[in-house]
């Protein structure tokens, strides 16, 4: 087969936050960075965030059906198995009869009964941060984060982090309903120590200076900078971002112990170039990146195992009325009220039309292990009864830990294929007693802040979501000091492969219940200036 070549110093597959950042600190250091992602172009900007748009800013609820659209489920068990021979030398005949199962992702091989059902991917220059909720807290330094870094380390790369996302907590204080929701549930809490008090969510998020009404969400182009203006320019320079262009295998070097060259098929001229680098890095998420090194024939005994996700139980209230009676009377919003009263005569709600939504959080700590989020924010999930007026909608998010567990794993088949044609994933997933028993502990405690609030909306009682939901799986390729349990070192480098690092949420390797974006960059910031020391 003869192929187009092309050559870089560092090849990214995957352009989402976490390869952004691997882009950014190269670049920063002198290096050339060709960039590949499957999915298309979905804004100028590369990696915008879509609820950036005026119409989701003014109706949020809207932007639920945009994320709805941009997932891909991955692996989904037919309602009854094909009939058909699945014998190696049968399936070459009978893969016709197959294809509406693997166009759909659906997978004869997988028990639904140990699924992550709702286990999906988005294709889309930005990724899953294109219609992220941008929180963006730390992991808890015994609980959540790794003890392979010292902590000092740890605050200096959350500090970067934190910079790159553009991290804020404040964007949302002169919210009414901010306001409202953090003090009633400190009420409800009183006995909670610092720094585990309810407190406000910090989110990739800044307020807009020419219309504060707006904000701006942070979005892989945030992490990228000037880099993305230049590619949204078609300028030429360090970073050459390709859309549609699916990286089929790493091909390694005759004695395994580098990447020789990349093969990627360009989905618009359906044609297969050869890149070739001196470096390749591959933070296609936690389901891709295991996916594509199993393709490539790099399987390492953790590759897939260890995996986590986090169980989230969920529901909507409706605020007391007695609550939002006491927002007329509150003088801290008593002007507001009353401009807002003076042009609209009729509204019984006392809450501007324009007043932000609540993000409210309680952290992690050693005798509540999980991670709770009280906001009003659109979800793949959670669709709002009708003739209910948003602005008295409040959601609650909890979201538990997992331990790891070699057995919870993502597997790729030899036979099956996805949309992409690529190794079908299968999953398996199970929970502990210990698990479930923390799970049935958060979901009291989930009823306690809702009762403080108010009562359920109508379809949206508490509930345990679907297994994945959450879409924050962990674990697939982990870090680790044990070639045997983990699939990267302490540097996010393959073992044994000297030019191959990896990316994500994959890398983490413990359970963890708060949002894991932040980590994930923190860490991939840590793996480019190693990198880049390497080569020095």
């Amino acid at each position: 087969m003869s192929f187009e070549t092309a050559r870089t110093d560092v090849f990214i597959v995957g352009s989402g936050p976490v390869g952004c950042t691997f882009a950014r600190e190269l670049i920063g250091a002198g290096r050339r960075v060709l960039m590949v992602d499957a999915g298309a172009a979905l804004s100028q900007r590369p990696g915008e965030h879509l609820k950036n748009a005026y119409l989701y800013q003014r109706n949020l609820d809207l932007f639920s059906g945009v994320i709805r659209g941009h997932l891909n489920l991955l692996s989904v068990p037919p309602e009854q198995r094909p009939e058909v021979t699945l014998d190696p030398a049968a399936f070459q005949i009978d893969r016709k009869r197959y294809r509406g199962f693997v166009l759909n992702n659906q997978n004869p091989d997988q028990d639904p009964a140990v699924n992550l059902g709702a286990a999906a991917v988005s294709y889309g220059v930005g990724g899953m941060a294109t219609h992220w909720t941008c929180a963006t807290p730390r992991h808890h330094p015994q609980i959540e984060r790794s003890p392979l870094l010292p902590d000092d380390e740890w605050e200096r790369l959350y500090d970067a982090a934190e910079r790159l996302l553009n991290t804020h907590v404040g964007a949302f204080e002169e919210s009414i309903r901010h306001q409202l929701v953090r003090e009633v549930l400190q009420g409800a809490y009183p006995d909670l120590p610092k720094p585990y008090e309810v407190q406000s969510l910090p989110l990739a998020v800044e307020r807009r200076q020419d219309n504060p009404t707006l904000v701006r969400w942070s979005g892989a182009d945030t992490v990228l900078g000037e880099l993305a203006d230049q590619v949204a320019g078609g300028a030429d320079g360090a970073l050459d971002l390709r859309p549609e262009h699916l990286c089929k295998r790493l091909v390694p070097t005759a004695d395994g112990s580098r990447i020789a060259y990349a093969e990627v098929l360009d989905l618009r001229q359906s044609r297969t170039l050869r890149i070739e680098a001196e470096h390749f890095v591959v933070a296609a998420n936690a389901y891709l990146t295991p996916q594509l090194l199993y393709a490539s024939g790099i399987r390492p005994p953790a590759l897939g195992r260890y995996m986590t996700e986090q169980p989230i139980a969920f529901c909507q209230i409706v605020l007391r009325q007695e609550l939002v009676d006491g927002i007329v009377d509150d003088p801290r919003f008593a002007e507001r009220v009353r401009t807002h009263r003076g042009s609209e005569l009729h509204d019984p709600v006392p809450i501007p039309a324009d007043d932000p939504e609540p993000n409210v959080w309680i952290p992690v700590s050693p005798d509540r292990p999980w991670h709770c989020q009280i906001h009003r924010d659109a979800f793949h999930y959670g669709d709002l009864a009708p003739n209910v007026d948003t602005r008295l909608i409040v959601d609650l998010r909890w979201f538990g830990i997992v331990e790891p567990n070699p057995d919870n794993r993502i597997a790729f088949s030899d036979r099956h294929t996805d949309t992409h044609d690529m190794p079908q994933p299968t999953f398996t997933f199970t929970l502990s007693p210990q698990d479930r028993d923390r799970q049935h502990a958060m979901m009291g405690d989930m009823l306690r802040a809702a009762t403080a609030l108010g009562g359920f909306l109508p379809g949206s009682e508490p509930c345990f979501v679907e297994p994945g939901l959450g879409l924050h799986v962990c674990g697939t390729t982990r870090m680790g000091d044990d070639p045997e349990t983990s699939v990267v070192d302490i540097d996010s480098r393959v073992w044994d492969i000297d030019n191959l690092y990896l990316g994500g949420n994959n890398l983490i390797p413990r359970g963890t219940a708060s949002n894991p974006t932040l980590t994930s960059v923190a860490l991939a910031i840590r793996a480019a200036r190693r990198l880049i020391g390497r080569e020095k």
